[in-house]
């Protein structure tokens, strides 16, 4: 175990799997479960970091497909890493690429090496390769990187999930070898699609590599909320208890608590800016759509038990008045209020798994949140 990067489990809730622990990384210690905010293109959109900060996040993520096109992992490098970079000093996540690769480019061919590409900006041919991954991410300076695989797509037929299954698991194998940074924490990915016997033979072979932590791929793209579910489950049982379990890609407040409840210490998602942006803000009694006319003389908070810098200081009326004016104010104001509005919905998931009162908060959340699925 690194003495950099660990994970200590403090409490489990004793009627679920929930826990509460702290993650220990070369920026900081950080307490799980959490909710990571996205910064793609090394800024969470609309926000300055100052403002982030505000918000109480522990771990930032940012995107290695678009910062290797712009400005490039050679510049980040040399501007002292992705830390300085963006100005955020505690610990920061990049993804591979993986599934950018598979879900942006407009043409792609896999092989055993790796994946040809077009980029859909520029219209260059490219190649990510496992060891690609791998260097671009150790040059980006992240505390925690994400091997390269297959976003493998729903539904799809068995005999191609285990072939794409298998050759994520020998890209697994290929960037641990190529990894050389002892201060970043190299995460396996679990895919298998919705094959419950396919979840266990890919948790079950990365755990025998024994990673510093594990990500749950392949859900939150389409499937039914009971298969994506299942497959959270039939991932994570196999996998070792003592190491970090990050969630991909799931933002709305259903997925976040059952993910939590199922034992996932970590999650992100783009959700909450970019439904900011659209004016759907998240409160505490439901999504409300900030344009309406309803809101045009509502002088009340947006959300009274929210503690944001726009919850604190502005009303109704103006965030209404901001977004019919296509003020850039508009988008930022609405993207402070649904980042911290996420995370302190997993603060006080924090707290219940520390009283073993994870359920009753779960059903509580669900109560008030007219629809927790937050869009």
């Amino acid at each position: 175990m690194s003495k950099s990067f660990y994970w200590e489990c403090l409490h489990t809730d004793a009627r679920t799997g929930a826990r509460y622990g702290i993650l220990h990384t070369p920026h900081g210690d950080v307490e799980t479960p959490m909710f990571m905010p996205v910064g793609t293109n090394a800024t969470v959109k609309a926000m300055t970091m100052e403002q982030v900060k505000a918000c109480k996040p522990g771990v930032i993520l940012a995107n290695t497909y678009h910062l290797h096109f712009r400005p490039g992992e050679e510049i980040v490098k040399k501007a002292g890493g992705l830390h300085q970079f963006m100005d955020y000093s505690g610990p920061i996540l990049t993804d591979s690429g993986g599934f950018q690769v598979f879900s942006l480019a407009s043409f792609r061919k896999i092989t055993e090496e790796g994946v040809r590409f077009k980029n859909e900006k520029d219209g260059s041919i490219n190649f990510f390769s496992p060891e690609e991954a791998i260097r671009i991410q150790e040059a980006l300076g992240a505390d925690i990187i994400m091997s390269f695989d297959e976003c493998i797509p729903y539904p799809a037929d068995k005999e191609y999930v285990k072939k794409s299954t298998d050759r994520t698991l020998r890209w697994a194998k290929r960037g641990l070898e190529a990894h050389a940074r002892e201060d970043q924490a190299l995460f396996g990915i679990v895919q298998g699609g919705a094959f419950r016997d396919l979840r266990e033979y890919a948790a079950k072979s990365l755990a025998e590599m024994d990673f510093p932590g594990y990500s749950i791929g392949g859900t939150s793209i389409g499937e039914p909320k009971d298969v994506c579910y299942q497959m959270i489950e039939d991932g994570i049982r196999f996998l070792p208890f003592d190491k970090p379990r990050y969630l991909m890609g799931v933002g709305s407040i259903d997925y976040i608590l059952e993910g939590i409840e199922r034992g996932i210490d970590m999650m992100d998602c783009v959700l909450p800016t970019r439904l900011a942006r659209h004016g759907a803000l998240m409160t505490t009694h439901g999504r409300i759509n900030i344009q309406r006319a309803q809101f045009a003389e509502d002088f009340t908070p947006l959300d009274e038990e929210c503690d944001c810098y726009a919850c604190t200081h502005f009303t109704k009326a103006y965030l209404h008045h901001l977004y019919h004016a296509h003020e850039e104010l508009s988008k930022t104001l609405n993207s402070i209020h649904n980042v911290r509005f996420l995370i302190r919905i997993v603060e006080g998931a924090r707290e219940a798994i520390k009283n073993d009162k994870f359920e009753e908060y779960k059903q509580m959340v669900y109560a008030k949140y007219d629809d927790p699925r937050g869009f």
